[in-house]
C-alpha cells in the first residue's frame, strides 16, 4: 500500500531543488556584476553548497535588492503623501457652514451678518487663534492669492489681513497709498480698477475715502470683497472683531450697556458696531460726544425702529459709572476738511484718564479701534480693563477666519 504523505515529500523536495537551482542562477548573475565580483565570489559555489552557504544567498539577495527598490518606495512614499494632503485639502475645500456664512459672498455691511452668522464666525476664529506655524490649518489656503487695495492710510488694518493671509499658507499682492500709486491717478475709474485687479488675485481687500464705494465696487466683481473701510461709512470687519472682544471681555452679547465716546458723526467703526449689536438681546446705548460729531439721525432711526434702547450724555464720568464697555474714538481731524474751527471744539473734550477709569466697574472694559492721538492717557494702558491691544490681536483672527469662509466652500 502506497503511503499518501510520500508524493508530497517527493514534490516538496523538487520544489526545493527547484529553487535552490533558482538561486544559484540569481547568485551566478549577481556576482558578475562589476561592484559585487569580490563579495560574490566566496558564495557562487556548486551543487555541494552548505546551508550556511545558502543562508548568506538568501542575505545577499535581500541586501542587494534594496539598491533596486528604495528608489521606487520613495516615489510611492510621496505619491502617497501628496494624495493625503490632497484629500485634505478637498476635504477643507468642501466643508459646510451651518449659518447664513455658507451664502456669503462679499463682506461689505455689517448688517450682512445676523446673530448665528457671527457665533458661528467667532468660533472659526478661536480655532483660528491656535494655528500654528507648519501646522495642517496654516496652509489652509495655500495657493490663493489676495490683494490690499488702499486708497486711504492704515496700519492695523492692512497688516491684520495681510498677516490673516500669511498664517493661513495664502499669497499678498498689495499697494499702499492706491488713489496716488495706481491708475486711479490717471483718471480710472473704481469699478475698472476692481475688475482689472481681481484677476490677478482670488479675493480684494478695499479701503476706499468715499461711502458706499466698496457696494459699488462688489456689483461689478466675481472675486469676493471685503470692505476694509469706506470713508464715513462701513467698517464691517472692524464691527466683528469689536462684537468678538466684547463677548472675550465681559463674557456675554445679551443684557448689557455700552457707551460710544468720541467723533460719533465720523466714526465708521461706530456705525458699523452699532448696527452689529442691534442683532443681540436688551443692549442699551449711550452716546457721548461733542455736538459738532454727535451720531447722526440714520444711525438713531435705525435703534429706533428695531426697538434698541439709547440716549445722549454730555457726562463722561457718570456715563462710566452706568456702563460694560467704553467704546473710546478719535477726533478725525482729516473729515473736517477746511472745519478746522469744528475740529478745535471737538479735540481733547473727552479723555479717558485714571478719573474715567475709577468711575468704570471691576469688570467693565475699555475699547478703541485705534490709532489714538490723546483721547486715551497711555497711562491707564496697564489696567487689565484697557482692553484696545487685545482687541487689535482679536482683529487677526476674526480676519483669518473670514478670509477662510469666503474662500473655502
Amino acid at each position: 500500500t502506497t503511503h499518501p504523505a510520500r508524493p508530497v515529500e517527493k514534490q516538496s523536495k523538487r520544489s526545493r531543488e527547484s529553487k535552490r537551482e533558482k538561486g544559484r542562477t540569481k547568485i551566478r548573475m549577481f556576482s558578475m556584476h562589476p561592484h559585487s565580483t569580490a563579495t560574490m565570489g566566496a558564495f557562487a559555489t556548486g551543487a555541494g553548497a552548505t546551508s550556511t552557504n545558502r543562508k548568506q544567498h538568501h542575505h545577499l539577495r535581500r541586501y542587494l535588492n534594496t539598491f533596486s527598490t528604495n528608489k521606487n518606495n520613495k516615489t510611492r512614499r510621496r505619491s502617497s503623501s501628496r494624495r493625503r494632503k490632497g484629500d485634505e485639502r478637498r476635504t477643507m475645500v468642501s466643508a459646510k457652514y451651518s449659518s447664513g456664512l455658507q451664502k456669503l459672498e462679499n463682506c461689505v455691511d455689517s448688517g450682512q451678518f445676523d446673530r448665528p452668522m457671527m457665533e458661528e464666525l467667532f468660533t472659526i476664529a478661536d480655532e483660528m487663534a491656535k494655528v500654528k506655524p507648519g501646522s495642517k490649518d496654516s496652509l489652509l489656503l495655500q495657493g490663493y492669492l489676495m490683494s490690499t487695495l488702499f486708497y486711504e492710510a492704515s496700519t492695523r488694518t492692512r497688516l491684520s489681513f495681510e498677516s490673516a493671509m500669511g498664517r493661513l499658507g495664502g499669497g499678498i499682492v498689495s499697494t499702499e497709498s492706491a488713489g496716488e500709486y495706481s491708475s486711479a491717478a490717471k483718471g480710472e475709474t473704481l469699478e475698472d480698477t476692481m475688475r482689472t485687479v481681481e484677476s490677478y488675485c482670488d479675493i480684494v481687500v478695499l479701503r476706499h475715502f468715499q461711502a458706499g464705494s466698496a457696494a459699488k465696487a462688489a456689483k461689478v466683481m466675481r472675486a469676493p470683497l471685503i470692505n476694509a473701510g469706506d470713508g464715513p461709512g462701513q467698517h464691517p470687519t472692524q464691527a466683528l472683531l469689536d462684537v468678538y472682544t466684547i463677548q472675550k471681555e465681559i463674557g456675554r452679547l445679551d443684557g448689557f450697556k455700552i457707551a460710544f465716546v468720541g467723533d460719533l458723526a465720523n466714526g465708521r467703526t461706530v456705525r458699523s458696531l452699532a448696527m452689529a449689536l442691534t442683532k443681540f438681546n436688551d443692549v442699551e446705548f449711550f452716546f457721548v460726544a461733542p455736538d459738532v460729531v454727535k451720531m447722526k439721525d440714520d444711525i438713531k432711526l435705525f435703534l429706533d425702529e428695531r426697538g434698541v434702547k439709547w440716549s445722549e450724555s454730555t457726562d463722561l464720568i457718570a456715563t462710566a459709572k452706568k456702563v460694560d464697555v467704553m467704546y473710546q474714538t478719535r477726533i478725525q481731524k482729516e473729515r473736517f476738511g477746511d472745519r478746522l474751527d469744528d475740529y478745535e471744539k471737538a479735540k481733547g473734550k473727552y479723555i479717558i484718564d485714571q478719573s474715567v477709569m475709577d468711575a468704570l466697574s471691576d469688570t467693565a472694559c475699555v475699547m478703541h479701534p485705534l490709532p489714538r492721538v490723546d483721547e486715551i492717557d497711555p497711562a491707564v494702558d496697564g489696567d487689565k480693563r484697557s482692553a484696545y491691544f487685545r482687541q487689535a490681536q482679536n482683529g487677526l483672527f476674526v480676519r483669518m477666519a473670514l478670509l477662510k469662509v469666503l474662500l473655502l466652500k
